[in-house]
């Protein structure tokens, strides 16, 4: 990490927004300089579908962490999750004019923008295009081929996909906000830079995020991502079988979750009460910690239950050495990980954020519900940035549209936002 730039992560999820503030220090860690978390209101499974209150949400979580900071923020990395997010493998070709000269970056970047342009589905365009191997005049298994001499040049691509309209979306309240995006980013992409080791990512590991409204998947294998997938279940539908299932008010529920809420009904004490106030002078509610367990383990069963099938799926359910990291909310229930162990049969372990953390405020973020905040700052420290940014990212918008108009990704949303908001002024 050679950027010593201050970078933000925007972290816009289903129950919380954060933002943290971070900056690399000298022996390439992270120095945490300010956070910010406010209550998300107009998300739902990933997903705005309030732009309103998702603007002030992300105005109150930049407001914290401006002012724990002391920085003045302007521009962050966003992350970006929700059931709309497909992957797709795909190989690719390029010859060469001369098998003489070294391939060069510039041969690697012609061979990644051939994919930006594949035709995606209607509604749909690609978010990230990641080389997975490359192959050099047949010769398979190349990580680097970079200084390497040959012809035919092709690699194959673990391709991610997205909504159009649910990337417009997150786009307009983040500038709605007053803020500049620098880089949309896959949310378990920036959890797996925050909780994973090399060594898991190159021995193999199945990365799950428990978010709010999703469970994000991502698995690795020889340093190399190789599946991603989203479940549309997560904490909310936790809390919202112990209300069901209590009859209790969703803030309480959601308090004996944090408080009481146990992953495995068998540890749970079988004596141990809950008492909850009753309304308007009502009796309190008893309610047993064991049913409380019993509960949380039936829905965390089936999530698991999902997360085996994509595992399957990805054909590398017997290859996964390192095993299942957990984190995200969800992963803070007690005896999860032994749960996880139990319904997948693959060792498992709970990630904290805390690897790459040097110092600062790194108690306040060391929760593995701050994974993928933490991730996007170490995705953001890794991403060159413009060093000039407009006053006004609107029109940069459109003037970054009139002069490339075949542009990036980025660049094809900023200039989509930007025809809406004219025809609406």
């Amino acid at each position: 990490m050679e950027n010593n730039e201050i970078v933000v992560g925007l972290d816009i999820g289903t129950t919380k927004i954060c933002a943290i503030v971070g900056r690399a220090n000298e022996y390439g860690k992270i120095d945490i300089l300010g956070m910010g978390k406010s209550e998300s209101e107009g998300v739902k499974r990933g997903v705005v579908i309030n732009i309103q209150k998702t603007v002030n949400s992300i105005h109150s979580a930049i407001e914290q962490a401006a002012y724990t900071s002391g920085v003045d923020i302007n521009r962050v990395f966003v992350g970006i999750a929700g059931q709309h997010i497909k992957s797709l493998r795909h190989r690719g070709m390029i010859t060469r004019n001369n098998e003489i000269d070294e391939i060069d970056n510039n041969d690697i970047e012609r061979l990644n923008k051939d994919m930006n342009k594949l035709v995606m589905q209607p509604g749909e365009e690609i978010i990230h295009v990641i080389p997975q191997e490359y192959i050099v005049d047949n010769e398979t298994g190349i990580k680097d081929p970079i200084g390497m001499a040959g012809i035919r040049l092709e690699a194959n691509f673990h391709i991610i996909t997205g909504q159009v309209t649910a990337i417009r979306n997150i786009y307009r309240c983040v500038e709605r906000a007053g803020l500049y995006v620098d880089g949309v980013i896959l949310e378990p992409l920036a959890s797996s830079d925050s909780v994973l080791t090399d060594d898991e990512k190159e021995a193999g590991v199945a990365l799950v995020d428990i978010g709010g409204g999703t469970t994000d998947i991502a698995i690795f294998k020889d340093g190399i991502i190789r599946h991603t997938a989203v479940i549309p279940l997560a904490g909310n539908i936790i809390t919202e079988d112990i209300r069901e299932g209590c009859s209790v008010m969703l803030k309480q529920a959601e308090a004996m979750k944090i408080k009481f809420g146990s992953a495995l009904a068998n540890e749970a004490t079988d004596n141990e009460i809950i008492a909850i106030p009753g309304l308007k002078g009502r009796e309190a509610k008893e309610i047993s910690v064991k049913n409380l367990a019993h509960i949380i383990q039936a829905r965390v069963t089936e999530i698991f239950e999902h997360v085996m099938f994509e595992i399957k799926n990805s054909g590398y359910q017997h290859k996964l050495i390192a095993g299942i990291v957990v984190t995200g909310g969800g992963s803070q229930l007690k005896h999860i990980a032994q749960l996880i162990e139990y319904v997948t049969g693959i060792d498992a372990r709970v990630g904290y954020p805390t690897e790459h953390l040097s110092k600062g405020m790194t108690e306040e973020v060391s929760s593995p519900m701050f994974s993928t905040g933490i991730g996007l700052v170490l995705k953001g420290l890794n991403t060159p940035i413009e060093s000039d940014m407009p006053e006004k990212p609107l029109d940069s918008a459109k003037s970054e549209k009139k002069n490339n108009p075949t542009g990036s990704f980025l660049d094809k949303i900023k200039g989509w936002f930007n025809e809406v908001d004219d025809y609406e002024h």
